[in-house]
C-alpha cells in the first residue's frame, strides 16, 4: 500500500519438491543410512529457483531497518517478507521490485517515487522465474486517501460513522465499487505474470489485519471513529476476498495473512501490534506492518511455498 502520509506520486507450476523414497537396508548399513539422511538438506533449506517479489508498500516495508536498494524512494527493507522468504528457501536468484505507492498500473509502467524511478515491475519476470509473490490493490482503491479522510472526519464526529457516511452518500458504496472495479485489473495482472513466467508458481498475498477484527477501535489513539471501524474492517475483508477469488480463477494460490494477524492490530500495545498507528512505536510507516508484521507474512508465504 501507499506509504502514508507521503505526498502523492506520478506514473509513468513448477515447484521444488522433496521426494521421499522407501529404502530397504541391510542391518549393517542402517547407521550409515541414518548419517546420510541427517546430511540431506530439509525442504525449508531447498532452493526454489528464481524468485521475484512484486508489490506495494506492504511488501516493501517502508522505514523498517535496513532500507536498501534503488530507487531509494521505494523504501524497501531487507527485513520485509520477501527477504525473509529468501532467507528461508535460498532461491537461485532473487529480485524484489516492490515499491511504496505501487498499484496495478505499475506492473507495466514506471513509477516515479521522488528519489528515483522504479521500472515496470513486470520487467523482473523471465521465463526462468519459478516463484512469484504479489501483493497489490490497496492503492488501486485509494488506501492513502481513505486513511486521510477517515482520520480527519473522526475528529469532527468520533462517536458516529462519518467516514462510512462519506463513502456511501448517494446510496452507492464507493469503496465496494472500487474493489469491484479492481478485480479485472488483478485478473489482467495475473494473466501478464503467466505470459512472462509460464512455469512460475504464483502466490497472491492478502493484506493483514489493520483495525481490530471485532469491536469499535481505540479512538483517539487511532483516529478512526467508532462507527467507522466495522465499516473499514468490512472493506478490507472485501478486498482480500476479491484477491482470493481472482487468484483461484487464474490458478494462482491465495496467501491469507489476515487470519494469523488477528489480535495484532493497530490498537494493540507495542510488541503485540504488528501494524503501526499514526505515531509509530517501532520503525515502520504509519498504518503499515512493522518488522513483526512482515515476519508473520513471511511465515504464511513460507507455509504455501513449503
Amino acid at each position: 500500500m501507499r506509504h502514508f502520509p507521503l505526498p502523492g506520486r506520478s506514473r509513468a507450476p513448477g515447484r521444488v519438491r522433496v521426494i521421499g523414497r522407501r529404502a530397504y537396508l541391510l542391518p549393517g548399513l542402517a547407521a550409515a543410512a541414518l548419517l546420510a539422511t541427517a546430511l540431506i538438506p530439509s525442504a525449508a533449506s531447498a532452493s526454489i529457483g528464481r524468485y521475484v517479489s512484486l508489490g506495494d508498500s506492504y511488501t516493501a516495508g517502508p522505514l523498517i531497518p535496513n532500507q536498501y536498494g534503488w530507487p531509494a524512494g521505494c523504501l524497501r527493507s531487507n527485513h520485509n517478507y520477501p527477504a525473509l522468504v529468501r532467507a528461508t528457501f535460498a532461491p537461485s536468484s532473487f529480485q524484489d521490485i516492490s515499491c511504496q505507492g505501487a498499484d496495478t498500473t505499475d506492473m507495466l509502467g514506471s513509477e516515479f517515487v521522488g528519489v528515483g524511478t522504479n521500472p515496470p515491475q513486470f520487467s523482473a519476470l523471465t521465463t526462468a522465474t519459478s516463484l512469484v509473490t504479489v501483493q497489490i490493490s490497496g492503492n488501486d482503491i485509494g488506501f492513502a486517501s481513505i486513511v486521510a479522510w477517515c482520520a480527519g472526519l473522526s475528529v469532527i464526529n468520533p462517536f458516529s460513522s462519518p467516514c462510512k457516511n462519506h463513502y456511501t452518500s448517494g446510496g452507492t458504496d464507493q469503496l465496494a465499487a472500487a474493489i469491484t472495479q479492481t478485480a479485472p485489473k488483478i485478473d489482467a495482472m495475473l494473466k501478464g505474470i503467466h505470459q512472462r513466467s509460464p512455469n512460475a508458481r504464483v502466490l497472491v498475498v492478502g493484506y493483514p489485519v489493520l483495525l481490530p477484527d471485532s469491536g469499535y477501535g481505540c479512538w483517539p489513539l487511532v483516529p478512526i471513529a467508532y462507527g467507522d471501524v466495522p465499516y473499514l474492517r468490512g472493506v478490507e475483508k472485501k478486498l482480500n476476498k476479491m484477491l482470493a477469488t481472482e487468484a483461484a480463477a487464474y490458478g494462482a494460490r491465495y496467501t491469507d495473512t489476515y487470519t494469523s494477524s488477528i489480535g495484532h492490530d493497530v490498537c494493540q500495545i507495542p510488541g503485540t501490534n504488528w501494524v503501526e498507528g499514526v505515531v509509530p512505536t517501532s520503525p515502520a510507516a504509519p498504518f503499515h506492518p512493522n518488522a513483526l508484521g512482515e515476519r508473520n507474512m513471511a511465515k504464511q508465504v513460507d507455509a504455501m511455498v513449503g
